[in-house]
């Protein structure tokens, strides 16, 4: 399904949307669990979205500041969940700058925590044709935060958003990390394995760069399920469902006029067509 797509590349069937609800969810609920605050069901207990929001408003959470980064499916998802409970989102500048008596959150584009290494502000259509000449800005971020709740997509050429020596810094304040893009041991230093949804934290100690009791004072806790939709499956199989009703099913009728039965066509006749011709050499046997 993922090459089912519009002309532009993005998909139009797609489970990220619940990864970032449930990513959320369960973001909430590790800070929860580490400092001993509140407990919440897990999320492959409950029924649906609703339930997740009506567990979630039970809850008083402290003055925390909660930042999130992306733009995609997967961070609206999020912030879906964060809005229903009614968190405050704030600018970046009001983020960085304010002390606040409520929880409140930040979502990120790429350029508020990327900049370019020559100082140049351009745009971020050229972080993403020329992401090796950007460092990462996340750092100021780190140092205000309580909660990071990651739904970026990372690209290898791109930098990482904390390294481990960041997270050694006595200024590094996050103490959770719900991590829902997963790139194990990359752009997110405390993500040294995928959790699962049987054990979906665990803890990083940032001094020895070792995995730890999520629950340890000096620890960050981290939640990194990789197959977060699958606490959903009722949501997700029907976003999914509807989606591939509106976009996919008319196009077996009209001719395909969009061209979406085109363009996820992997082979034609038996070669590789246009958009998969990167699957040459594999075909080959070269790779």
């Amino acid at each position: 399904h993922e090459t089912i797509t519009k002309e532009n590349g993005v998909r139009l069937v797609a489970f990220g949307r619940y990864a970032g609800i449930v990513g959320a969810y369960n973001g909430i609920r590790t800070y929860g669990l580490k400092f001993d605050r509140y407990e919440l069901p897990k999320a492959e207990t409950l029924a649906d979205q609703q339930a997740l929001i009506d567990e979630l408003n039970k809850i008083t959470l402290p003055a925390l500041k909660i930042v999130l980064t992306g733009m995609g499916r997967v961070s609206n998802g999020a912030k879906e969940i964060l809005d229903a409970m009614g968190i405050t989102e704030v600018s970046v500048s009001e983020y960085l700058n304010n002390t606040y008596n409520e929880p409140v959150y930040v979502q990120l584009d790429v350029l508020d925590y990327n900049k370019r290494k020559d100082g140049k502000i351009i745009d971020m259509y050229d972080f993403f044709k020329n992401p090796s000449e950007y460092l990462s800005d996340f750092m100021r971020f780190a140092k205000v935060s309580d909660l990071y709740i990651a739904c970026h997509f990372y690209d290898d050429a791109a930098p990482y958003l904390f390294t481990k020596d960041d997270a050694k810094h006595p200024d590094f304040k996050i103490k959770v990390v719900a991590d829902i893009s997963c790139d194990i041991d990359g752009p997110v230093a405390s993500t040294l394995r995928a959790s699962t949804i049987d054990n979906p934290n665990y803890g990083y100690d940032p001094q020895t760069e070792r995995e730890a009791d999520f629950k340890d004072q000096n620890a960050i806790a981290v939640m990194a399920v990789d197959n977060l939709p699958c606490e959903l499956p009722k949501d997700a199989s029907d976003g999914f469902g509807e989606n591939f009703s509106k976009y996919v099913i008319p196009a077996f009728f009209n001719g395909d006029k969009d061209g979406i039965l085109d363009r996820a066509l992997t082979t034609r006749n038996g070669q590789l067509t246009s958009g998969f011709k990167y699957l040459q050499d594999y075909v080959d046997g070269n790779e």
